[in-house]
């Protein structure tokens, strides 16, 4: 009986471990801006302390763009100047991701093929998902960008229009 007892403790530990430990998501789908047909989608998962970003675009002109996110979850705009300037929590410079000084919306750039598709991934243990905290990428927009990010002009990196614009939302 009480060896019973015990495994039914450990299963029910083991189980709430995990309900624990369940990644949270967010997603944006990026929506043509400025008249091009560019087109996405990116992804965030929390994976203990780090989220990882995956974007998918198609629909570029062959080369690099510029991918940030931006402060307000707006992409009502037909230029998607609704979303504001970049998101920028840490009122850092703007910079290069991972070269201090850079900010949280400083992704970098997207480098399109001959066929318009990009796909980038981000790792870091700058975001987070879904908590309410300044770190927290709900509620901004993903946006990409006509020109290459420069990572020196300021505020902007110099990367023209926006072509594509998604709000990140909870999964």
């Amino acid at each position: 009986m009480m060896r019973t007892t015990i495994l039914a403790m450990a299963i029910v530990l083991v189980t709430t471990g995990a309900a624990a430990e369940s990644k949270k998501k967010a997603s944006a789908t990026l929506a043509s801006k400025s008249g091009s047909s560019v087109t996405g989608t990116a992804t965030f998962t929390q994976h203990g302390k780090n989220v990882v970003m995956k974007i998918s675009v198609s629909g570029l002109t062959p080369g690099s763009h510029a991918i940030h996110l931006h402060e307000k979850g707006d992409c009502s705009a037909a230029d998607a100047t609704s979303a504001g300037g970049h998101w920028n929590p840490t009122t850092e410079a703007h910079g290069k991701w991972g070269n201090a000084p850079f900010h949280h919306g400083d992704i970098g750039n997207l480098v399109a093929g001959s066929n318009g598709k990009a796909h980038l991934q981000v790792t870091t243990p700058l975001w987070t998902i879904g908590d309410a905290n300044p770190s927290d990428v709900v509620g901004h927009a993903v946006v990409v960008h006509e020109k290459v990010d420069d990572f020196t002009t300021q505020p902007t990196g110099n990367a023209g229009g926006r072509v594509a614009c998604g709000v990140i939302q909870l999964d």
